[in-house]
C-alpha cells in the first residue's frame, strides 16, 4: 500500500498535481503508524542466530526451514532479502 501511494505522489508531482501527491504522502504517514515496527539491523542478527540454533541448522540445505522460521516468527517485521543473506553468511561459517 505505502509503495503503490509513493508512486502514485510521484506520478502526481510529475504532472503538476502537487495537491494530489501531498494527499498520497499524509495517506503514507497514516499507513505507516499501523505496520509493525521493522526490526533493526541488530535485532535481525540476533533474529537470524536464533533460527539457526532453534533449527539445529549446520548447512545451507538447512536455509530453508531457517527462513521459514523467520518468516512465520516476523511477519512484516524483517527484510526476508537482508535476512536471507545473513542466514548464508551464518550457515557457509
Amino acid at each position: 500500500m505505502v509503495r503503490q501511494r509513493e508512486e502514485s505522489a510521484k506520478t502526481y508531482e510529475d504532472n503538476g498535481r502537487p495537491e494530489l501527491a501531498e494527499r498520497e504522502l499524509r495517506e503514507i504517514d497514516i499507513i505507516r503508524e499501523f505496520m509493525p515496527k521493522p526490526l533493526s539491523d541488530a535485532e535481525m542478527r540476533s533474529a537470524v542466530n536464533e533460527a539457526v540454533k532453534a533449527n539445529n541448522a549446520t548447512c545451507l540445505k538447512d536455509m530453508g526451514k531457517v527462513m521459514g522460521s523467520l518468516k512465520t516468527l516476523y511477519a512484516g517485521r524483517l527484510n526476508m532479502g537482508k535476512a536471507g543473506a545473513l542466514v548464508k553468511e551464518h550457515l557457509c561459517n
